[in-house]
C-alpha cells in the first residue's frame, strides 16, 4: 500500500505545475502536435520537451511519432476528470471565501 501512496504522490507532484496543467487542458480535446503545443503554451522547445517527457514517464500522456512530427495525447481520460474535479473544488473554495468576506464587510 505504501508503494501506491508513493506513486500517487509522484503523479500529483507531476501535475502540480501550471504549465503541465495547461498542456493537459490543451490535450483534453484530443491529440496535439509538439508544434501546436509550442505555439499555444509559448514555452521554449527545450522546456516543453522537459514537461512532456516527465508527464510521459509518469504515464499521464502518450506520444506518437509520425514522420518528423510527434503527437501527444492524454493516456487515460480519467486524468481529465481528476483535473476537472480539483478545479471544481477550487471554484467552490473561492466562492466560500467571497461569501465569508461579504459577511465580514457587513
Amino acid at each position: 500500500m505504501k508503494q501506491l501512496y508513493e506513486h500517487h504522490a509522484e503523479v500529483c507532484k507531476t501535475l502540480a505545475n501550471p504549465k503541465r496543467l495547461e498542456i493537459i487542458n490543451l490535450l483534453r480535446s484530443g491529440e496535439k502536435s509538439v508544434a501546436l503545443l509550442l505555439r499555444e503554451t509559448g514555452l521554449l522547445k527545450a522546456n516543453l520537451s522537459q514537461h512532456l517527457s516527465l508527464m510521459r514517464n509518469k504515464g499521464i500522456i502518450h506520444a506518437r511519432k509520425e514522420g518528423l512530427s510527434v503527437f501527444y495525447s492524454i493516456a487515460n481520460p480519467k486524468i481529465i476528470k481528476a483535473c476537472d474535479l480539483m478545479r471544481e473544488v477550487l471554484f467552490e473554495q473561492l466562492e466560500e471565501r467571497k461569501e465569508a468576506l461579504r459577511k465580514w464587510k457587513t
